[in-house]
């Protein structure tokens, strides 16, 4: 009988062992990677007066921008512009008054950008 009491108590021991009041956690699920931004469209005003201006010339400065945006350089002055950045990876052609030019921006960096007629005239272009 001492047996088989020590049977029924081992075992009742194990089985308060075994139950817990705290669940067990959950395995945490993987995030979904968020996919890199793929290129769009964004445009960049030389606004009214810009000649006269300096940092303020093009708007927006600074540009956020995705690796594969056109960019679009709208003159919105009184005079002819363009566009060249810093470390010549891209140049518009001269803009006129009410027109525009367009460049890709294929590489991630940050561009420091003026207008060669202008050269008062800055910008920055950052592409992520």
């Amino acid at each position: 009988m001492t047996i088989r009491f020590g049977v029924i108590l081992l075992a009742g021991l194990c089985l308060t062992a075994c139950s817990s009041s705290t669940p067990a956690p959950s395995p945490t699920p993987n995030p979904t990677p968020t996919p890199p931004p793929t290129g769009g469209a964004a445009n960049i005003s030389m606004i009214n007066g810009a000649f006269n201006l300096t940092t303020t010339a093009f708007s927006p400065s600074p540009l956020n921008v995705a690796v594969g945006t056109t960019v679009t350089f709208v003159n919105n002055d009184i005079t002819t512009h363009d566009a060249k950045a810093d470390n010549g990876s891209f140049t518009t052609p001269l803009i006129s008054p009410g027109s525009s030019a367009a460049v890709k921006l294929s590489t991630a960096g940050s561009f420091v950008y003026h207008c060669t007629i202008h050269p008062g005239m800055v910008g920055t272009i950052v592409v992520q």
